[in-house]
């Protein structure tokens, strides 16, 4: 189906494929073609790719007139006429695939029989009867495996314009039709003195290596679509709706939203939606890029194209069709492969004019060996024309940037990584400023209970039981935290339960009343706490966390310290930002002590807190008035402001629907390290993209002039045609394989296993469990120090995972934070 949405009623976006194209310069007629189409707003052709991407009116232009325009122009642009449209994307994937079994069989002949033409030519052209079977062999290269040239060229000219084929078709053309004549007519040129020359070999040799160049080419290039063929071979062609009947395998077409669908053990889901019954572990990697697979169970959403494990259940078909999550990365992926970066335009316009001027050059060339050649100046004009127009290369050109890419997008794509257009990606390598979002973003999104501190000589599991059935009864965030950290739980009767507003809730179990709360509603009830859970709390505090007390009438029983946590990425991500020479910035609404204390621990610098939607787009505004290109990275509708003032938008996954459309790149997993991954596949593609122009620039800049005889007048060194076609065929194929390499490099984070070491402390002064937790907690506040102390035996066990601290030094922290206990070796 061609890839659609709506831009408004009236102005619609679509991804065709285009047929019939053999170079640079037949994708710049059909960009320039469609352009000219009353009603379209833009178009951007993709050789490597062989679609156009349309943007149109729907008033004043149909798809009907886009295909007329391109039909006229030479080439088919194919569309659904009726029915599920995906099927155009197949009949284009089969024309392009009988158009490759052709080329190969044509390529076979043009070989063998090339092959027999230069051997027949080096070694029997003396027998006059060996020269015409040369003939007979070369005029059924020409005309045969060759014909495609002669037939795309001569359809150029009822156009008035030229392509890649036009070159070919002049130069093998004129070389077979002067071979011809001087076979014919020797005389005419023996009674001038001149010995006529067969050039027999160097038509069908260079039909035969154009033919394999393209050959090559056209199998490297359906390598770098990879990604698509991949994304679109994991939705299944059939799925089990359960009707009233029982289970019935349909096609998947014809499923709709509301359906019941059974997965068994093994299978793909085939849409959208959310399990009614049943459980299994699904392996959702497609999506987020994580191996490990995921619980999915009653109420649980799964997606198309994800892979069912050992279980079986059925869920409710939510969306079908163009609307899953995979049918959107697809259309995505290929609208972003569709897409021209900056560099390309250039390139195009270059590609436009190429074919007329190396025409001009030939020429040109012709005539200057006419006049000033001394001694066999015809056969030297002819031969020095031929080879500069088959020399020069417009695929390199044409392939250089959109092959480098596609690959680029497609092996994002294969890292949860979604790039929506060519742009962003050529703009992400000279990102030096990343914006991060703090909620969602550096950290989980959600409240999580970070520590627990119990008193001692408590009924725990008793009180558990009651914290759980208080809590459970609110419908506050950091209650639903507490909840999970006590895990499932058999519910509890209260005899009275209430909510205290801004500050928790109380309830009551056989006359005793119990409270869940802040620290100021322990305050204003008077409940005693130990000094140690006052300090504890108080160090919570100060790091951001918020702090829960559980207490009964008279004494705090437990207290909970919950924050929003961290990432387990984040710290690595923001540290291979910095080791990348990106500055980062913590952008958010939250409170400056909450945000100040995140930055601290990810290793953030630059803190901007208490900031509106409005804030946060000026503050990205200010940042690019210095200077900087600058990335902004959120998942909520607060950020959608910011991140279109950005250079470069990146959504996180699971944020909301207006930050994912807002943004340029997508991060599926919501994984920070995909950020630094991203930039570094970006600068892997444009590094790729300048190699494959130096190349093509440089081998068209060199072996044009080489093939008009510059040598000559220092040497005596002519081209010969046959090697021109060589050269011109491998250009090509080094700048697809070129390109190629980039599926072979490592985008993702290493990670570097962190040396440790571990030595044992005797403590004296300990005399209960509260002083062993004071050393424990003095101990593990040292940054790189994992501390665990024991009251019997009286021994602190401490890890270093950075430097290793001296005696003395842990002993001033201990003496410091804990109090007058003593450490020795």
């Amino acid at each position: 189906m061609p890839l659609s949405f709506y831009m408004s009623n009236k102005v619609r976006k679509e991804t065709f494929p285009i047929v019939g194209m053999n170079c640079a310069s037949c994708a710049a007629r059909v960009d320039k073609t469609l352009n000219a189409v009353k009603g379209v707003e833009s178009a951007n052709v993709n050789y490597a790719a062989a679609t156009a991407q349309v943007i149109f009116d729907e008033e004043l232009c149909s798809v009907g007139n886009l295909q007329a325009a391109v039909h006229h122009a030479g080439y088919e642009l194919l569309a659904a006429s009726a029915g599920d449209g995906r099927s155009v994307m197949d009949e284009a994937a089969e024309e392009r695939r009988k158009r490759f079994e052709s080329l190969k069989r044509d390529t076979l002949i043009a070989g063998v029989l090339g092959f027999a033409v230069f051997v027949l030519s080096m070694f029997f052209m003396e027998s006059t009867e060996v020269k015409y079977v040369i003939w007979g062999l070369a005029t059924v290269v020409v005309f045969f495996p060759g014909r495609r040239f002669y037939v795309n060229a001569w359809r150029q000219l009822l156009h008035f314009t030229s392509n890649m084929d036009t070159l070919v078709a002049v130069s093998t053309g004129i070389a077979y039709l002067f071979s011809v004549f001087n076979l014919l007519m020797p005389e005419f040129w023996l009674s001038r003195g001149v010995t006529p020359h067969l050039y027999f070999e160097s038509s069908t040799v260079i039909i035969a290596f154009i033919l394999l160049g393209r050959l090559l080419e056209s199998r490297a290039k359906q390598n770098t679509s990879d990604a698509i063929g991949k994304l679109m071979g994991l939705q299944p062609k059939l799925v089990t709706v359960v009707g009233a009947a029982g289970e019935e395998l349909l096609p998947i077409d014809r499923v709709q939203v509301g359906d019941m669908i059974a997965v068994h053990p093994g299978e793909r889901i085939a849409v959208d939606g959310v399990v009614v019954e049943g459980e299994s572990y699904v392996d959702e990697s497609m999506l987020s890029g994580e191996p490990v697979p995921v619980l999915k169970k009653q109420e649980a959403r799964v997606y198309a194209g994800t892979m069912n494990q050992k279980g079986a259940f059925r869920f409710r078909a939510g969306k079908v069709g163009a609307d899953t999550v995979l049918s959107q990365i697809i259309r995505m992926v290929q609208d972003a492969q569709g897409s021209k970066a900056p560099i390309q335009k250039t390139v195009d316009r270059v590609a436009g004019i190429f074919v007329p001027t190396i025409i001009s050059i030939a020429i040109f060339t012709f005539a200057m060996w006419s006049i000033f050649a001394t001694e066999d100046a015809f056969p030297h004009a002819l031969l020095t024309a031929v080879t500069v127009l088959i020399i020069a290369c417009p695929c390199a050109l044409g392939l250089a940037t959109p092959t480098a890419i596609m690959v680029g997008i497609g092996k994002g794509a294969e890292t949860g990584i979604l790039i929506k257009d060519a742009e962003s990606l050529e703009i992400a390598h000279n990102t030096d400023c990343v914006v991060l979002d703090k909620t969602g973003t550096v950290t989980e999104g959600h409240p999580d209970v970070a520590e627990t501190l119990w008193e001692d000589n408590v009924n725990r599991s008793l009180l558990e039981l009651l914290l759980h059935g208080l809590e459970s009864r609110s419908e506050h965030p950091i209650s639903d935290a507490v909840v999970r950290s006590l895990g499932m739980r058999p519910s509890v009767e209260l005899d009275s339960f209430a909510v205290i507003p801004g500050k928790g809730v109380t309830g009551s179990r056989e006359g005793v009343t119990y409270y869940v709360g802040s620290l100021s509603l322990m305050e204003e009830k008077s409940i005693r706490m130990s000094a140690y859970m006052k300090a504890k709390c108080r160090r919570w505090a100060a790091d951001a966390h918020t702090v829960v007390v559980f207490a009964d009438e008279e004494r705090a029983l437990a207290a909970f310290a919950v924050s929003d946590k961290i990432k387990s990425t984040s710290v690595a991500a923001i540290a291979r930002l910095h080791q990348m020479g990106v500055e980062v910035v913590l952008l958010t609404g939250d409170h400056r002590g909450a945000a100040e204390a995140v930055a601290r621990k990810v290793g953030i610098r630059q803190v901007v807190a208490e900031a509106l939607p409005q804030d946060k787009a000026a503050l990205i505004r200010r940042l690019q008035q210095e200077g900087k290109v600058v990335a902004m990275a959120g998942d909520g509708i607060n950020d959608s402001a910011a991140l279109a003032q950005a250079d470069l938008s990146i959504a996180m996954g699971r944020g909301s629907d207006i930050a994912m459309d807002t943004a340029t790149v997508t991060i599926l997993s919501s994984d920070l390290e995909k950020i630094p991954e991203m930039i570094h596949l970006s600068r892997l593609t444009v590094k790729t993209i300048h190699q494959n122009l130096v190349w093509a620039f440089v081998y068209n800049m060199i072996g044009i002039p080489i093939a008009a005889g510059a040598l000559y007048p220092l040497n005596g060194f002519l081209l010969n045609p046959m090697i021109g076609g060589a050269a011109m065929a491998f250009s090509s194929v080094s700048v697809v394989s070129n390109s190629l390499r980039l599926k072979r490099k490592k985008i993702q984070l290493t990670h570097k296993t962190v040396k440790t070491m571990t030595k044992k402390f005797s403590v004296n002064g300990m005399m209960c469990d509260h002083c062993r937790r004071h050393v424990e907690d003095a101990l593990n506040s040292i940054e790189g120090v994992k501390a665990t102390v024991t009251l019997n035996p009286a021994v602190a066990e401490v890890e270093f995972s950075g430097k290793e601290l001296s005696l003395d030094e842990l002993q001033e922290v201990v003496l410091d934070k804990a109090g007058d206990y003593k450490l020795m070796a």
